[in-house]
């Protein structure tokens, strides 16, 4: 578009592609990796078996880390997947969720799951030792 344009053509030519996307929520059956089982349709998490309950911001980050296991996560790219773009310079969110996620996933201190990379991010490491 060139300038001067009018706002409501340029909310006309948005929504026309809005309309063309093509929209990724569907996700995939039920993920089986390591320890865990997560059905991201039926928003339910086992841990060895045992249903764990989460909140949808709790779900939304274990889901991002289960889907990229074994692998370093930054802190930018985790905030980006979840929270969204406006919230990639807030770590502090991470870091408290991360903590509340580690005591509901993780029964056993000595075993953990979600892995910290200092300075870095997180791996996630869903296999039992």
């Amino acid at each position: 578009m060139t300038k001067p344009f009018n706002i409501n053509e340029l909310l006309a030519r948005i929504r026309a592609n809005l309309r063309r996307s093509v929209p990724d929520h569907d996700e995939p059956g039920p993920l089986e990796v390591g320890d865990f089982k997560i059905d991201f349709q039926g928003h339910v998490v086992e841990v060895r078996g045992q249903e764990i309950r989460l909140t949808p911001k709790e779900f939304d980050l274990l889901a991002y880390l289960a889907k990229h296991p074994w692998k370093v996560i930054t802190h930018g790219a985790l905030l980006h997947a979840v929270w969204g773009p406006q919230s990639v310079q807030q770590p502090e969110y991470l870091r408290v969720f991360i903590g509340q996620l580690r005591k509901k996933i993780e029964s056993d201190p000595s075993r953990r799951y979600i892995l910290t990379e200092p300075w870095i991010g997180y791996r996630f490491e869903p296999a039992a030792e």
